[in-house]
């Protein structure tokens, strides 16, 4: 059996920073105790490794309640944060280590600059992502949140004369495609700012054409990881033989009998050492 592993399979560069920022935590000189404001990616082997080195996962309650010295140092994940959280850390006496991903910080500040300006933002996303969150939060709170065809056909502008479509960044370039094009030709002055990342759309690319060209596929990925259940849904549209697992332990013998090509695929928060072993398990098989 020929196996195809895709070449942007794994850590995007924004996920790679954040975990090599944590891991390289001097822990002599970073105040303590040191949390983790949720998931720093959306990947539960990569959590277990932060809790490793001593650093544990918060929610947001715990995160607001806390008092003085309960809190030495917050991590802000990958996806991001609103600007309250650095408001309420500063009052509180908290350090920060930021590692949200660049990317994302671009499409946050692009919200605050146009909401000052006075436009009503659009932004294209899902609906309870920590990204998605953090962009509306900065975009005054106020945006409009696009996350389905049902949305998008009850989207009302009539009225509004300045209107901005911003993007999460691991969003279907598919989807935004539809967005941008509906609100264009019932709003010609909507203006649209693609903000989603350069390796999403190359991976959504990549999919489709590993899908058509194989007689299976492997999407690796956490179920909560946005941009790996994209991919599964890309790659199963054309290809109904695609399976989504999180390790090697989910494949089984009988869903690639008969297979003679398989491309395996991996989400942005699936590291190396998992997409290691889900291939060693396929080349067993």
């Amino acid at each position: 059996m020929k196996i195809t592993l895709s070449q942007f399979a794994g850590f995007c560069d924004g996920v790679r920073r954040a975990f090599e920022i944590v891991q390289n935590i001097d822990s002599e000189k970073i105040k303590k105790p040191v949390f983790v404001l949720g998931s720093l990616v959306h990947n539960q082997d990569v959590v277990n490794k932060i809790e490793e080195k001593g650093i544990a996962k918060i929610d947001m309650q715990t995160f607001l309640d806390s008092k003085a010295g309960e809190i030495g140092t917050l991590i802000i994940t990958a996806h991001g944060a609103g600007p309250k959280i650095y408001e309420i850390a500063k009052v509180k006496g908290i350090e920060i280590i930021d590692t949200t991903c660049p990317r994302v910080i671009k499409v946050q500040r692009l919200a605050q600059v146009y909401f000052n300006r006075g436009y009503t933002i659009i932004l294209v996303g899902d609906r309870d992502h920590k990204e998605v969150k953090s962009i509306f939060e900065w975009g005054g709170e106020k945006a409009l949140l696009v996350s389905n065809q049902e949305e998008l056909r009850n989207l009302d502008l009539s009225g509004l004369e300045k209107v901005v479509v911003l993007t999460q960044t691991t969003q279907s370039k598919d989807f935004v495609k539809e967005v941008v094009e509906f609100l264009k030709a019932k709003y010609p002055n909507a203006e649209s700012l693609d903000t989603i990342c350069l390796a999403t759309d190359q991976r959504q690319d990549e999919i489709k054409n590993l899908a058509r060209d194989n007689d299976g596929v492997v999407v690796i990925g956490s179920p909560d990881s946005a941009n790996s259940n994209r991919l599964f849904e890309i790659a199963t549209s054309v290809n109904p033989k695609t399976i989504f697992i999180e390790r090697a332990e989910d494949l089984t013998d009988e869903w690639f009998s008969g297979l003679e090509k398989v491309a395996v695929t991996a989400g942005a928060s699936t590291p190396d050492w998992i997409i290691e072993g889900v291939l060693a398990r396929i080349e067993k098989l």
